[in-house]
């Protein structure tokens, strides 16, 4: 829901934490969750370290909101759906993350939120939803070459972002 997006990006910035360079990482630089090339694409040209630790909640926001939000339809969702979307946007990018809810409620996956997906996400029931979709979540991590590095930091998210999401859902 559009009343819930500062909520929403103050809960992922939370978990996206500050400046990191982990070698490990294929997104490499990142602040705020922010990765260079990202914010490169985003600001139009070249920057270095001292842009990325320049970053603050404030600059990224706008970022957020049109490449991530507004990529799953924040505003549209249903309360808690509208969060869990917006975090795995951020996390595996929002055509994934739109492949992910529509394989979860049994539509054809093919990155579009239509009429149709719309309608079938707001019909669902929405607790079951919020768990098959993080199960879905889940399985992503799990599969990735990264999940011995990060995996354990993936699932406290998961699990913490399941629980918000449900908390929003009431």
């Amino acid at each position: 829901m559009k009343e819930n997006f500062d909520e929403a990006l103050k809960a992922i910035l939370k978990h996206e934490g500050g400046f990191v360079n982990h070698p490990k990482d294929p997104g490499g630089m990142t602040n705020l969750g922010v990765t260079k090339r990202v914010w490169e694409e985003w600001v139009g040209k070249a920057v270095g370290e001292k842009d990325m630790r320049a970053l603050t909640p404030a600059i990224v926001a706008p970022m957020y909101r049109k490449k991530y939000w507004d990529a799953v339809k924040g505003d549209e969702m249903p309360d808690g759906l509208d969060y869990l979307m917006f975090d795995f946007a951020v996390n595996a990018g929002p055509g994934r993350a739109i492949r992910t809810m529509q394989k979860a409620i049994g539509a054809t996956p093919d990155g579009v939120i239509g009429p149709k997906t719309m309608a079938a996400l707001k019909a669902a029931n929405q607790s079951e939803l919020v768990a098959k979709f993080s199960a879905e979540k889940e399985a992503f991590y799990r599969s990735l070459p990264t999940f011995a590095t990060f995996g354990k930091g993936w699932m406290r998210r998961l699990a913490e972002v399941k629980t918000h999401a449900e908390t929003m859902l009431a």
